[in-house]
């Protein structure tokens, strides 16, 4: 995949007027739309719709030619029209302005039309050009967009900026066996030989990143379950498709049903339409009448548990959400992508509980919502929630666990000062006020301010525009009767700085017979817990015990026995991820934590507390344990896990704690029975595998080490019925090879930016060369990841620059692997400051363990 600039040798300067004033600004014209550039346009253009041909060969290596009509409205005609195409100028064959041929201007990813080709009001610009590939996400048989954040310049010429809204009329030409899906219907097909002629109607207003069409060998579905839908898929197995098929569309109206009636607003576009790609890059993606889903995500067999039901809900209700929260209200600018997200985050969450009635929605949103928060908002790469942008070619570089998981929580924290009701009518009046239109955080303050007391402003100053987490302190007096005589809490920024993040949550006392629970109220540095004050000195504190607080609490680390023992789940979930976080900042001994992480794998029964438990031993288990100390308890880890896997417990619990084992059976002992579950000579009572479950047994064998690997390997190359999981296996085998040179060429095949679009198996791939096994081999290439990192963030998609440093340098604990990001860092001082953030968020384990293991030793 490649982006294609024209470079000038000298700088473009536009001047530009705006109507509410005679003074003109020169401002520089550059790669990119600048905010400049998109303040006039959204002053210059309005009324834009764009007629789109794509003519799609059957071989993907051939050229898409393609067609562009534009409508539009012009208010100003101080300046040329620009439109944004980052492609070859070679790919532009002709552009006609009202009736009349022009000549060709392609300067710095910007198509100029001259101001004597214009005219004041209705103009049409006509442009005939090839394609761009970079986000056509061209497969033998298949193809899809994905445009977000400003990829639609890289397909075809247009205002590529969420405030200027259009409506499409599309065309496409496709193979005759293909199918094909987009934000509106079809309204005429017609066969031309080999190929068909697809004509949909006018779409609904929306923005350029939201614009999309799929197209491919398909199966389709048409279901009913309220409002009609169609469903595009490629999945083959009929366990997975009679067990998801109903539910996945049945979650659908479920969601549109519940936003309809919170936001007071009905369904506000044409259709709701979905399709699933095998090799999608993201989770999901919230096109306008055809959202785009990872098929893995949505297709689930009998094996599949509780908590893998529940992520699939989740996603399918936050891509329904954005429906509302991005579709129909869409930000001005993307310094604000965050609030699209948070929304759509927030309201999946709520969705969840008629959905799920059994489930303890507070102990679901935490552990969604708090490890990814935490993972970032620690690391030297933190950044504020809303962040400057000043060219939206930079907008990729926005997403992340802070806007997708430290914002709903941040959300949550204010629904609960203002109360329930008040923060859904200023949602209603939002959503009511800015339909079809743009809006910013602060067109949303403005509106719940009215509904509240609290000074919004004021309160998401810090955490909205400041960035980081709380440090909490306690000092706690007794008196001679060991009562409570004075209870204060201290707040100091992580970052040592003066902010103070407001926020309620919960302290429990632990006492023999019952938990004495308190809620605190933090507006200050230092709060005093009034409430405590006379009440009989506690077994233990538990603090954040409703797991609403943001922050690093005080923990006992010589006091620990307590967790496992809590009756309230979201207080132990809440107590084990504030014992990682201890861990990590130095507070606690690895050893010390992994002791108490290891008697809750003995002891917990819910899956979500769990998970959280499971996750936090195995990153202190390979990263944070040195070698001695991992040999000490590797054997007693294998055992605790053996015995719990026989012992009666749900498929739930058996499936997470099988995981688990399966990330570090590597004794010979261990291997050995990993094996005899993979051939299929054993069987665990309880515990339901799919054929995914086994691909990745095979790839931790290999990786082990098993006498067997080529041989496991092979099988399980021969055993796949699905085409599409096959080629993915098939890309993986040189980085599972036991041969180092093959696994060498693997790595240096990535070079080639063609070797990287299938972007979620290169993830795996470099997973699979930089596991921790195999490190000392390995090593050798984190300066080559380093140095790639700028090509993969001016090819990749959004997620993928953050994924591919925390496959590679990121998997490291090593001093190695410090001193080669210090000199790195060192020998390129103008490296790109947004990556920068990034690589500091991957390596931030790296940069802890540093120190964590040097007091170890």
């Amino acid at each position: 995949m490649k982006i294609f600039y024209c470079f000038l040798s000298f700088f473009t300067i536009i001047t530009i007027g705006f109507s509410q004033s005679k003074q003109k600004e020169s401002i520089l014209l550059e790669n990119g739309v600048s905010e400049q550039l998109a303040i006039f346009r959204k002053h210059q253009i309005s009324d834009v719709n764009y007629e789109l041909l794509f003519e799609i060969p059957n071989q993907k290596s051939e050229n898409i030619n393609s067609q562009l009509t534009l409508n539009l409205n012009l208010s100003d005609l101080s300046q040329p029209l620009y439109l944004d195409f980052k492609e070859k100028t070679s790919n532009i064959k002709s552009v006609s302005a009202n009736g009349k041929s022009i000549a060709i201007v392609h300067e710095k990813g910007h198509i100029a039309v001259p101001v004597e080709s214009l005219i004041s009001g209705k103009n049409t610009i006509v442009i005939s050009f090839i394609a761009g590939n970079l986000s056509l996400n061209r497969n033998d048989d298949f193809l899809y967009t994905l445009l977000v954040p400003d990829r639609a310049s890289t397909l075809f010429p247009c205002f590529d900026q969420p405030d200027i809204k259009a409506t499409y009329k599309l065309s496409l030409s496709v193979p005759k066996e293909w199918k094909v899906l987009a934000g509106a219907d079809v309204k005429e097909k017609v066969e031309k030989g080999d190929f068909t002629s697809y004509t949909f109607g006018e779409s609904d207003k929306m923005s350029t990143y939201l614009f999309s069409f799929v197209a491919g060998k398909f199966n389709s579905i048409t279901k009913k379950p309220g409002l009609e839908m169609t469903f595009l898929y490629r999945e083959n197995d009929k366990g997975k498709l009679e067990s998801s098929t109903d539910t996945i569309f049945n979650l659908h109206q479920q969601s549109l049903d519940f936003l309809e009636k919170y936001t007071n607003y009905k369904f506000p576009f044409q259709k709701l339409d979905f399709a699933s790609i095998p090799v999608f890059q993201y989770g999901g993606m919230e096109h306008v009448g055809a959202i785009q889903y990872r098929e893995s995500t949505l297709f689930l067999d009998n094996s599949a548990t509780d908590s893998e039901k529940l992520n699939r809900a989740k996603l399918i209700a936050h891509e329904t959400s954005h429906m509302w929260f991005g579709d129909l209200v869409t930000m001005k600018w993307f310094d604000d992508v965050w609030m699209k997200e948070v929304l759509a985050n927030f309201m999946a969450d709520k969705i969840m509980n008629p959905i799920f009635p059994k489930v303890n929605h507070n102990l679901q949103f935490f552990t969604a919502h708090y490890p990814g928060a935490y993972a970032e908002d620690r690391s030297l790469g933190t950044h504020p929630i809303k962040q400057h942008l000043a060219n939206l070619k930079n907008a990729g570089s926005l997403y992340g666990a802070i806007i997708y998981n430290k914002a709903p929580i941040m959300m949550r924290q204010l629904e609960a000062s203002m109360g329930k009701e008040a923060f859904q009518k200023g949602i209603q009046k939002y959503i009511q006020k800015y339909a079809n239109d743009n809006a910013d955080w602060n067109n949303l303050v403005e509106l719940l301010d009215a509904e509240t007391p609290l000074d919004m402003k004021k309160w998401s100053e810090v955490w909205v525009n400041k960035s980081g987490r709380a440090i909490f302190t306690d000092k706690v007096e007794y008196d001679s009767k060991n009562r409570i005589k004075s209870f204060e809490i201290q707040q100091q920024a992580e970052d040592k700085s003066e902010n103070i993040w407001p926020q309620v949550f919960q302290i429990g006392l632990v006492y023999t017979k019952e938990v004495k629970i308190l809620s605190v109220n933090i507006n200050d540095k230092n709060t005093l817990v009034k409430e405590a004050v006379g009440l009989e000195k506690p077994l233990a504190v538990v603090y954040n015990y409703n797991g609403f607080g943001y922050g690093v609490f005080p923990l006992d680390g010589n006091n620990l026995n307590y967790i496992a023992t809590l009756k309230d789940e979201v207080a132990r979930a809440s107590c084990y991820s504030n014992l990682y976080e201890n861990t990590l900042i130095g507070n606690v001994s690895p050893d010390k934590a992994f002791d108490s992480f290891l008697k809750g794998i003995q002891t917990e029964e819910n899956e979500l507390v769990l998970r959280i438990v499971s996750n936090s031993l195995n990153t202190i288990y390979w990263r944070l344990l040195t070698e001695k100390q991992q040999k000490k308890v590797q054997k007693q880890l294998e055992g605790v896990l053996k015995e719990r896997l026989q012992a009666n417990l749900s498929a739930n619990i058996k499936k997470t704690l099988f995981g688990l084992f399966s990330s570090i059976a590597y004794s010979n002992s261990a291997k050995a029975s990993l094996y005899k579950v993979w051939n299929r000579e054993i069987s665990i009572p309880n515990l339901k595998l799919n054929e995914d479950d086994y691909t990745n047994m095979a790839m931790n064998l290999a990786i082990f080490k098993h006498a067997k690997a080529d041989e496991i390997l092979e099988k399980t190359r021969t055993s796949f019925t699905n085409p599409d999981k096959q080629k993915r296996f098939e890309f993986l085998l040189p980085s599972l090879s036991k041969v180092e040179s093959v696994r060498n060429a693997f790595m240096e095949s990535l070079k080639d930016d063609a070797n990287r679009e299938k972007e979620s198996w290169v993830s795996v791939g470099l997973a699979n060369v930089n596991h921790p096994l195999r490190q000392e081999s390995a090593q050798k290439y984190i300066r080559f990841s380093l140095d790639l990192t700028e090509e993969i963030q001016r090819t990749g998609d959004i997620f993928f620059p953050k994924d591919w440093l925390d496959n590679t340098v990121g998997r490291y604990s090593s001093k190695y692997a410090f001193d080669e990001v210090q000199r790195f860092l060192k020998e390129n001082p103008n490296f790109s400051p947004i990556l920068k953030r990034k690589l500091f968020m991957a390596t931030d384990l790296l940069f802890k363990a540093q120190n964590i293991k040097k007091e170890t030793e």
